[in-house]
């Protein structure tokens, strides 16, 4: 597992604990992070994804089109799903703040049925961190 996954384009870095059942994935670098490539990485080693979350710096921006989303660099975007958060912290900091954030951007749905891997992963934002 953590040789696969560190093959991926944009991994720097890969923790795997069999005691938790958690690996973290520390991102290259002034690098692009691809969070479908890493969950269809995990998902063809034949490891199911219960949850994947993130922690980031980056900007929350109102978008005309998409509506707010959270932007770490100008080629990685995540559409922010809204919530209590999300939506405090745009009324309170506004558009375009620097924010460090811990955020959720997948969760197994309950029951046996397997699934599909998403195409995307709304960002579900858990908690700032600044």
């Amino acid at each position: 597992m953590q040789q696969h996954l560190g093959r991926q384009v944009g991994v720097g870095k890969v923790d795997v604990s069999l005691v938790d059942g958690k690996v973290v994935i520390y991102p290259k670098e002034d690098s692009h992070f691809d969070p479908v490539a890493i969950f269809k990485a995990v998902y063809d080693s034949g490891v199911s994804v219960t949850e994947m979350t993130i922690t980031a710096n980056g900007e929350l921006l109102d978008d005309p089109a998409k509506g707010t989303v959270f932007r770490i660099a100008s080629n990685e975007v995540f559409e922010v799903k809204p919530n209590v958060i999300s939506e405090q912290w745009m009324r309170q900091a506004g558009s375009g703040k620097n924010i460090k954030l811990r955020g959720l951007l997948y969760k197994k749905p309950s029951g046996r049925v397997k699934r599909k891997a998403p195409e995307t992963f709304p960002l579900e934002i858990l908690e700032v961190l600044n």
